[in-house]
């Protein structure tokens, strides 16, 4: 029989993994649209089957602003605990709201996504939203609750929580809808609770770990001119109207992103910049012999450390000034706006977390996490580390289902391996709290 106190809470906690509990878990994440900033329905199914499922624990329903929530878990066994509070984390809104007729101008699609589909003979599931961020959610779900009753089971002092936020997914403060105005539930949450000790990303990412992210802004780039109706177009200024000559303003901002994207390259840490413009409007599709009076384009841009918004949007308004210069667009001075959702942050690779991290990886896997190198992915995390909270993001990939884009493939069998390790780096910060070197039981 082994002493080793990790040895024996690791083999509770994996005994307590449910596939069937995972699946359940999607199904309840699945079963209505969970839009940013509109996730109470969400948060109260989950909250209402957790509950009673793991009475120990505590499961509540954090309301967020007018429609969103989160769900917080927590457990806590007092006294001569090793560490401090792990925060465990994932988000409970989709990317997409689901909403064919809003959705259609990004994925093209006109029909609603089929509904969560799971295949018991071939072991997958496959459906909406599980890529950001369903499935990577359930499975945190699972292995904090294994690890936590495994904990209050053995009576091992602890203070653990797992947070499902609100308004996890990025939106431009620029669209100025009910969306974009939701408040981030994971700044919520700090605003009003202890600043926890460490935190686990949840979220589908690389084959490996992170422990640097990007940060992202917003940019707004609006051009103007005088009112004119299509059948004066040869007497609009710029003739034949703002759209006319559209082109020539995305061909300058193509060569920003390019020249933007080369200056950050070879830094030689897991992230990248980017940018890309993701959003042209203009005109009234109601009236369209009006000429636009006013065409915005919006982009997203992926910051690396140092990175100044400002001077971004500085930047982006001198190429444009340049660019135009002599043209028939010259006249129609640009307007850049910039605002920042999130600044990029990095957790030293050798904090506690991370290296808890790696050894579940490698516990797992049977080898180190691969390295990550390129990453243009922003997400939560760089919350966590603005409020210098040590932070890693480790997650299972899925696939694009070849019918539909709009919905991810995973195997239940890697939900089931990354539900261990979350787990295993809950118990690894329980018992081993800040090591100094890797404990010899790895």
């Amino acid at each position: 029989m082994t002493t080793d106190p990790l040895e024996r809470l690791r083999s509770a906690a994996h005994a307590a993994i449910s596939g069937d509990r995972i699946v359940e878990t999607v199904r309840l994440l699945a079963a209505g649209p969970s839009p940013r900033g509109a996730e109470r329905d969400t948060a109260t199914r989950l909250a209402e089957w957790a509950g009673p499922l793991w009475p120990a624990l505590s499961f509540r329903r954090d309301d967020i602003g007018a429609s969103g929530a989160n769900l917080v878990a927590t457990s806590v066994h007092e006294g001569g605990a090793r560490s401090g509070e792990l925060l465990l984390y994932s988000h409970l809104d989709t990317s997409l709201p689901g909403d064919a007729a809003r959705d259609r101008w990004a994925t093209g699609i006109d029909a609603p996504p089929a509904p969560l589909a799971v295949v018991p003979e071939a072991g997958i599931l496959a459906g909406f939203g599980l890529g950001v961020a369903r499935a990577p959610a359930a499975a945190a779900l699972a292995g904090y609750t294994a690890a936590a009753a495994a904990l209050l089971d053995a009576g091992v002092p602890h203070r653990l929580t797992l947070l499902l936020a609100s308004a996890g997914t990025h939106a431009s403060p620029f669209a100025a809808t009910t969306e974009s105005a939701a408040p981030v539930g994971v700044e919520e949450y700090l605003r009003t609770r202890p600043r926890p000790e460490a935190a686990v990303v949840a979220k589908c990412g690389p084959p490996g770990i992170l422990y640097e992210e990007p940060g992202a802004a917003f940019v707004r780039v609006r051009l103007g001119t005088g009112y004119r109706p299509v059948l004066a177009r040869d007497a609009a200024p710029p003739e034949g109207g703002l759209i006319a000559h559209l082109g020539e303003v995305i061909a300058v901002l193509e060569r920003w992103r390019a020249e933007y994207a080369a200056a950050r390259a070879g830094s030689g840490g897991q992230i990248a910049a980017e940018a890309g413009i993701g959003a042209v409007r203009g005109g009234l599709a109601a009236k369209p012999d009006l000429l636009p009076g006013v065409v915005e384009l919006h982009l997203y841009v992926v910051t690396v450390p140092g990175d100044d918004v400002e001077r971004i949007a500085a930047d982006i308004r001198e190429a444009l000034e340049a660019g135009l210069r002599g043209g028939p667009l010259d006249g129609c001075a640009p307007v850049v706006e910039a605002r920042e959702a999130h600044p990029a942050g990095v957790t030293p690779p050798n904090a506690a977390v991370v290296r808890h991290a790696a050894a579940a990886w490698r516990r797992e896997h049977g080898g180190p996490p691969p390295p990550v190198s390129g990453w243009k992915g922003s997400t939560d995390g760089v919350v966590l580390r603005g409020h210098g909270v040590p932070t890693v993001r480790v997650g299972p990939a899925v696939r694009p289902d070849p019918a539909d884009p709009r919905r991810d493939v995973v195997e239940l069998d890697t939900l089931l391996q990354f539900a261990r390790i979350y787990a295993e780096i809950v118990l690894r910060h329980v018992v081993y709290g800040e090591p100094v070197l890797e404990p010899s039981q790895s």
